[in-house]
Formats: C-alpha cells, sequence, structure tokens
C-alpha cells in the first residue's frame, strides 16, 4: 500500500514539474536572438557505464565497470543561450565485488527521473553559428527506483528515493541540430538509508555518451549554439554592404549634378545670360537680349561715358544690398526688394554704370550646392535688373558660394551677414 502510495506521489510530482517548465510550448517554438530564428526544444539517447566508484574519492570497491551498463534518454527546453532545463531518465545495473573477488553485487535502477539545470560554460563558435565545442555543467533533483542483490539473494526491492544528480560535459556539434554528447555524472542518494547503505558512499557514477537531436525547423540553429559574436560579424557584413551601396549611389548623384550644374551656369550663345535663365538660347553674338536672353530693341542713344561714382549713388547701392531678400534655399526675389532695386536700374541707365553682382552664401550644406545658389541669386539679380532697362552687356554675375566670409560661420548672426549679394558699381 506505502509502496503504490510512493510511486504515486513520484509520479504526480514529475507530471507537475514537467507541466509547469515545459507547458505551453510546442517542440517547434523558437525565439529570437539578434535576426535569427533558433531552436529551443531538443531531445536526446545517451548510453553508457554506471559504477561505484566516482572521481571524488574515499572508499572504493572492485566495480565490474565494464558489466555496468546504463541507458537513457532526455528532453530539454533551452531558456537562454547559456541556460536550459532537461528532463533526464535513467536505467541500468551496477555490478561490484566483495574483497576476495568471488561475491557479486548487483544494484539495479530500475527507473529514475531528474530534472537538472544545465550551465554551458562557453561557446567555441566564433566564426560559426554552429557550435564547434560547448563545455557544460549540470544539476537538479530526482527520482529512482532500485533493487539491490547479494550473490543473487535479494537484499531489498523496489525500494524509491530522492536523489540529487550532477555532471559535468562537452557537447561537439558536428551538424546544424545535431550535437554528439560527453558526459560523466554524479548521482548523490539522499532518502531511503536501506537505498544509501547499497550503494557505496551513497551515490554513483555514469560515465555516457550520446546524441542529442534539436527539434523545430531544420534551416534553424540551436538557441545554445547561438554566438552573439559571430551574429554580430553578419550583421557588420550586411550593414558594410548597405553602406557600400548607398555610398556608390552618392557619388553617381553628385556626378550627375556636377553635370547638370556645369551645364545650366553655362553660357553656350555668350549673350551674357546663364543657360538655366536664357529663354532664347542660340541668339547670334552682340544681339543685345533681356533678363531672360531674348533680343530686344535697342534705342540709339548717346553714351554718356562717366566713371565718377558718388556717395549717393554709393547709398542708392547699399540701400538695395539691405533690402534685397530671397526665398529661404531660392533664387526668387521677393517683392519688397524691388523698390530698391529700380533705383539700381535707373542709375545704372542714367549713368552707364558697369555692375558686378557677387553671391555669397554661408557655409552650411554642401559647396557645390552653395556654389550653384549663390550664382543664381546674382544671375536672378541680374535678371531683374536687365528687365527694368538695364545693359546686360554691363552687368557681370558671379557666384563664389562660401568662400569669401565676411564673418564667423559659427554663429547665426555671422552667417546671416555672409549670405548676401554685393554689388560693386565702376
Amino acid at each position: 500500500m506505502n509502496n503504490n502510495f510512493t510511486k504515486s506521489t513520484m509520479l504526480i510530482t514529475l507530471i507537475s514539474l514537467s507541466t509547469q517548465l515545459f507547458a505551453q510550448e510546442t517542440p517547434t517554438t523558437s525565439e529570437r536572438f539578434g535576426k535569427q530564428s533558433l531552436r529551443t526544444w531538443s531531445i536526446g539517447a545517451h548510453g553508457g557505464i554506471l559504477s561505484q566508484n566516482t572521481f571524488l574519492g574515499r572508499g572504493s570497491v572492485k566495480a565490474r565497470e565494464f558489466k555496468s551498463i546504463g541507458y537513457g534518454a532526455f528532453i530539454k527546453k533551452q531558456i537562454l543561450p547559456a541556460l536550459g532545463l532537461q528532463a533526464d531518465f535513467l536505467r541500468g545495473e551496477i555490478k561490484t565485488l566483495n574483497s576476495s573477488s568471488t561475491i557479486e553485487q548487483v544494484n539495479s535502477i530500475n527507473w529514475s527521473g531528474s530534472l537538472t539545470a544545465v550551465l554551458n560554460i562557453a561557446n567555441f563558435s566564433l566564426n560559426t553559428q554552429n557550435a564547434v565545442l560547448i563545455p557544460y555543467v549540470k544539476a537538479g533533483a530526482g527520482y529512482m527506483s532500485s533493487d539491490s542483490k547479494v550473490a543473487n539473494v535479494d537484499v531489498f526491492t523496489d525500494r524509491e528515493g530522492w536523489y540529487i544528480p550532477t555532471g559535468v560535459g562537452f557537447k561537439f556539434g558536428v551538424a546544424k541540430g545535431i550535437n554528439i554528447d560527453l558526459g560523466y555524472d554524479i548521482n548523490f542518494i539522499k532518502s531511503s538509508p536501506t537505498v544509501k547503505n547499497a550503494y557505496n558512499e551513497s551515490r554513483f557514477s555514469y560515465a555516457h555518451a550520446g546524441l542529442e537531436f534539436a527539434l523545430g525547423n531544420k534551416e534553424n540553429s540551436q538557441l545554445q549554439n547561438y554566438s552573439a559574436v559571430a551574429d554580430l560579424r553578419k550583421q557588420s557584413a550586411e550593414e558594410s554592404a548597405e553602406l557600400r551601396r548607398a555610398l556608390s549611389t552618392a557619388e553617381q548623384n553628385a556626378a550627375r549634378d556636377r553635370e547638370q550644374y556645369a551645364k545650366d551656369l553655362g553660357d553656350d550663345d555668350n549673350d551674357g545670360v546663364a543657360n538655366k535663365f536664357d529663354k532664347c538660347p542660340g541668339t547670334a553674338a552682340a544681339t543685345v537680349v533681356d533678363g531672360s536672353g531674348c533680343p530686344i530693341a535697342v534705342k540709339q542713344t548717346i553714351i554718356k561715358e562717366t566713371t565718377v561714382v558718388t556717395e549717393a549713388d554709393r547709398k542708392i547701392v547699399r540701400d538695395a544690398i539691405s533690402n534685397l531678400e530671397f526665398d529661404l534655399g531660392k533664387s526668387t526675389i521677393r517683392a519688397k526688394s524691388y523698390t530698391t532695386l529700380n533705383r539700381v536700374a535707373a542709375l545704372l541707365i542714367e549713368k552707364n554704370f558697369s555692375l558686378k553682382l557677387a553671391g555669397h552664401t554661408d557655409n552650411t550644406g554642401g559647396r557645390e550646392l552653395n556654389l550653384r545658389l549663390s550664382k543664381e541669386r546674382a544671375e536672378s539679380v541680374k535678371a531683374y535688373l536687365v528687365s527694368q532697362g538695364a545693359n546686360a552687356s554691363r552687368i557681370e554675375a558671379t557666384g563664389y558660394g562660401p568662400d569669401q566670409p565676411i564673418a564667423s560661420n559659427k554663429t547665426a548672426a555671422g552667417r546671416q551677414e555672409n549670405r548676401r549679394v554685393e554689388f560693386t558699381l565702376y
């Protein structure tokens, strides 16, 4: 009655532990580390030699190891790359001889079940995502049923009790999801004095070899074989390739922009109007054109030569400069600037001055973009003055971009001063 009750209690306990630790998961469930899905469930089988002697020393017996065979199986859930929970099952016989080597004692492990935590000490797989070598340690708790005979005479049968399994081992990765498992376990019997006394020093060892098979998608590696270094190298290689592609595209775009910039700011028909603003390309040499590059009828006037620029003339130019505004990032002149520009145009017509327009920017943004913007703004001022009657051949428009600052570009006020169009009368 007590024996049956103990077995029932043990089975209920193991089922409860297994349900709580492994429930709500399927054998094919995978978790993600880095950017890859990994298998977390595995099963395995093993066989090896049971012995009354252990590496811990102290008392020893004449063990018949090669006649003491054990075998078993396990199911494992990997929680982290270095930590897993494993349910083990083991059977076998442990045979020893007395000091005169005539009487044989046989301790039979009818069955045993244990739940252990397996800690991977290292993962020697820096250049691959499949482990080459994984040393590990493990420990946990288990329950077993045992028989003992001396000279074929029963000492006890079906005695049950708790034990503590501990062990060390190595796993060798032979393929994705397949590992060879070599281990050495020492099991400490903790209950039932009768059972403990039948085992030398109340413990026994199990040296074993086996195979482990990962469950789930065969294309995925095991979580326990996961190498953060290998995954980081893979991601770095992908990011480097993407960066190289982006740099190549940027260089192509820059070359295209340079070509377009040269084409837009060129003056193929030498009429003084850049191609971008020239609405009548291909005009004949010496043709008088307006700000859009189209021919205009020029009244014959007597040109009054003068080279004297008065302070009043300079004030008209200064007022135009101080009132000159463009749309943000564009070459479009704002309407508030027209009044003072009209005075400059009238001055050029009246006194037949020549005018140099020099566009400047701060150093914000790319140099080529700033060169283009400064040139376009100077050309816009020229086009407007020509549209008001000024002689296009006496107006020179040049863009210097950020190359000739008059203040520091490190402050907002300085950058504002550097964004300008200079008027030079002569």
